[in-house]
């Protein structure tokens, strides 16, 4: 009896119809449309790859279509490294198919089997030098039927795009300066918006004096709904001068509390929350603890901080409208548009252009908003809405505050006997598209308003949210993992890369470092010794040989380890840190072992590590939300310091290839791991342990105050 064929991906099951991945141009070229979207990762050269291996053509036939609710397959959210997983996984089975139809044609066409036919760069060609092409068939060969389970794809020795460092697709356009960007797109009759909003946190306008702005030359029009209130211009300088004339004459309502920033912990354990067991594991035999561990591990509120703030276009037609966004997500944004604007989804048209790098939930869906409430007073002129800097810092959704108190039993040898790890936090997701209420930021302030939507987790079927990589994949006797979700939310938090990964990994491999210092016990072997996954290992002794674990001690310097498998289902990393401890803490040197299964593109797979782990030391040494009692102050480069180029530290990546095993995503594996590992390395420098983010000169001294 012969196995049943494997199920369609995931993507593809929802997606079926084989025209709606790919189509053949009267250019001689292919047209690849998937549903994920281009957000800096390089996922058009991943995916562009995967269609040249299972077609045969040459990679530059590709063109990579923009994502959008016109046409492109409905594949959700480009988020938490699964594009290559989901996407590249329906096109390698969608192309692969293509592939089997029209082979079959040119067989009926030629009088050749089709097993004596081969494809080279599009060119079909069998015995007695008969051939054919995609292109000259593309007219009988319909690609529009339902996928079926049954295509194969290529086997991974018969890939010959797959695996290689082909340069970026995307590349050309930026290097000249052709307007791939949407800060870049200029449309006909483009007008100018930009957006009132207030510095203290839920104020609202009560009133506001039209005259000043109503002076300023090139203004177009002033637009009220209810608390939302902006202005148009024929200009960006006089969209700002109109702007701020309006905000003179502004007086607002009283706002709403925020929380003590020095006391993050305390605020997070003190609020409503709706406590979910994550996992247990039961001890086969009963030890008595000789001693308990109990420590607590803190993230801040964490801005996205993309170099270029949040931009959005928008155009009506009657009742029509288009929108261009940097959303990762343009279904589930035109969801919450029709929520909002009380139309029917199909007239709302949403296309995806590239924009600064969002690293999660940022303001790009806000910002869309903006845009479409500004344009319905533009006469049927497109409306581009730029957010300001500070717009950006104090008014887009952050990465959520998470408190963590982790308690291990120890016996006799300090071995673990017992964990608990509980988690305190906001939830790390209130994306469009996924409720019944819009997530979106105007949609609280126009005249009949929804209610601020209250940030929940993803399910851990999903990779859960402040639970991500919560659940040890450390060999324990024992644990109860349990995860305490805020119900209030004076704060606005939604989705930032790792969503609590980041925190847990952070929080697990600091104590790990602790415990095994206690034994005397080497880190590294420590690890090794309590992990059972071989991949996890090779991985970890990856990273240690290529580092040299452990250099000779050196006065001022320190190094250190961390380890996680991203959502305990993904990419596997491990990570060294070099760093040196004088009047701050540097970090020289990052050394990486990464094992995503097959890297499609091992120079982007490089990329998305480096570009990881480098964020994820800016976030360990100087990134922290600020705020008083009433407003986010964190609003300027001067107020939010990230690293800068001179901070950089040398970045070494090894990636452990493994063709034989699908692929999964690489850019959201570093960041854990590069934390505890630079955490761990001030340790060794300074002999105090930092457990609250980020680890700063000032928690240093404090730190070493409390262990004198």
């Amino acid at each position: 009896m012969t196995s049943p064929a494997p199920p369609l991906p995931v993507s593809l099951a929802a997606n079926p119809r084989l025209s709606s991945w790919v189509r053949f141009t009267d250019e001689g070229r292919v047209a690849i449309s998937p549903g994920k979207v281009e957000i800096g990762q390089g996922i058009v050269t991943a995916l562009a790859q995967i269609a040249a291996d299972e077609l045969d053509i040459d990679i530059s036939k590709v063109e990579m279509i923009r994502a959008s609710t016109a046409a492109s397959p409905n594949e959700g959210v480009t988020s938490g490294s699964l594009s290559i997983q989901q996407s590249g996984r329906a096109l390698r089975h969608a192309c692969a198919e293509v592939r089997q139809r029209f082979l079959a044609a040119a067989s009926e066409r030629l009088g050749v089997n089709a097993s004596l036919l081969d494809i080279d760069d599009g060119t079909i060609s069998g015995p007695g030098n008969v051939r054919t092409s995609y292109w000259e068939l593309a007219g009988d060969v319909s690609l529009d039927h339902h996928a079926t389970p049954g295509a194969a794809a290529k086997s991974a020795a018969m890939r010959a795009v797959a695996g290689h460092s082909v340069p970026r697709v995307d590349i050309p356009d930026k290097v000249f300066a052709r307007p791939r960007f949407i800060h870049d797109f200029a449309l006909p009759g483009l007008l100018y918006g930009r957006i009132l909003r207030p510095d203290v946190s839920g104020a609202k306008p009560i009133a506001l004096d039209e005259k000043a702005a109503r002076a300023v030359p090139g203004l177009v029009a002033i637009v009220r709904d209810g608390g939302f209130a902006g202005v148009i211009a024929d200009s960006e300088m006089a969209a700002q001068a109109a702007l701020t004339a309006l905000r003179k004459g502004a007086a607002w309502s009283a706002g709403e509390p925020l929380p003590d920033e020095d006391d993050l912990a305390g605020f997070l354990r003190s609020q409503p929350v709706e406590t979910t067991a994550i996992d247990t594991r039961t001890a086969a035999s009963t030890k008595k603890a000789a001693r308990t561990l109990r420590r607590q591990y803190t993230r801040p509120y964490v801005a996205h901080a993309s170099i270029a703030p949040s931009c959005a276009m928008a155009r009506w037609d009657g009742d029509r409208v288009h929108v261009w966004t940097h959303s990762q997500g343009v279904y589930l944004l035109r969801a919450d548009l029709a929520i909002v604007l009380k139309l029917p989804a199909e007239n709302i048209l949403v296309e995806h252009m590239e924009g600064a790098g969002c690293y999660g939930h940022n303001a790009a869906d806000d910002v869309a908003l903006d845009a479409v409430l500004l344009a319905k007073a533009a006469g049927g002129r497109p409306v581009r809405v730029l957010w300001s800097r500070h717009d950006e810092m104090a008014h887009a959704p952050f990465g959520a505050a998470m408190a963590i108190e982790i308690e291990a039993d120890l016996d006799a040898d300090n071995d673990i006997i017992g964990w608990r790890h509980d988690i305190w936090s906001n939830g790390h997701a209130a994306r469009p598209g996924r409720a019944a209420q819009p997530a979106l930021l105007a949609a609280t302030e126009i005249e009949n308003p929804y209610p601020r939507m209250v940030s929940t987790n993803p399910p851990a079927a999903n990779g859960g949210g402040g639970d991500r990589n919560s659940v040890p994949l450390y060999d324990f006797p024992a644990w109860t993992i349990t995860s305490h979700r805020l119900l209030t939310m004076p704060v606005r938090t939604s989705a930032l890369r790792t969503l609590g990964a980041q925190g847990n990994v952070f929080a697990i491999e600091a104590l790990l470092d602790e415990i095994a210092e206690l034994r005397g016990e080497d880190p590294v072997a420590f690890r090794l010794r309590h992990l059972r996954d071989e991949r996890a290992r090779d991985v970890v002794r990856a990273a240690a040989r290529r580092a040299q674990w452990k250099p000779q001690k050196q006065p001022g310097v320190g190094y250190g380890v961390g380890f996680a498998r991203y959502k305990n289902t993904g990419a596997y990393c491990a990570a060294i840190a070099e760093i040196e401890g004088t009047d701050a803490i540097r970090v020289r040197r990052l050394t990486l072992a990464i094992d995503v299964g097959e890297a499609i593109n091992p120079d982007g797979v490089v990329n998305q590590i480096e570009g990881g782990a480098i964020q994820a030391t800016s976030w360990v040494l100087k990134e922290r939300v600020r705020f008083d009692r009433t407003r986010i102050t964190s609003t300027s480069w001067t107020e939010y310091p990230i690293l800068t180029f001179s901070e950089v530290p040398a970045v070494d990546v090894e990636i452990i290839q493994r063709p034989e095993i699908e692929p999964v995503g690489a850019g959201e594996a570093a960041h854990g791991p590069v934390t505890a590992a630079i955490a761990n390395a001030v340790f060794d420098c300074l002999g105090v342990r930092v457990r609250d983010l980020p680890i700063t000169r000032d928690r240093i001294i404090a730190a070493m105050e409390l262990a004198s």
